[in-house]
């Protein structure tokens, strides 16, 4: 989960950085075509959506290793 979620967040922070560089991914192009504010709306979601399964990823990951100890 740690590695599908860190790719979200790289490809929504990129996706948003391109996008005041005039430029943008194309596997995210098709976002533009809704206009702004959903485009907007689509990228800080993927950004909070892949943040959320990178920490959970990051708890589940420490979990196995608690349990690898004992």
């Amino acid at each position: 989960m740690q590695q599908i979620g860190g790719l979200l967040v790289l490809l929504g922070a990129g996706s948003f950085v391109l996008n005041m560089l005039n430029m943008e991914f194309r596997l995210l192009s098709w976002i533009d075509t809704w206009g702004p504010t959903v485009s907007l709306i689509i990228k800080i979601a993927l950004i909070v959506v892949g943040a959320a399964l990178w920490l959970a990823g990051n708890k589940a990951s420490d979990g196995d290793e608690g349990q690898a100890q004992e």
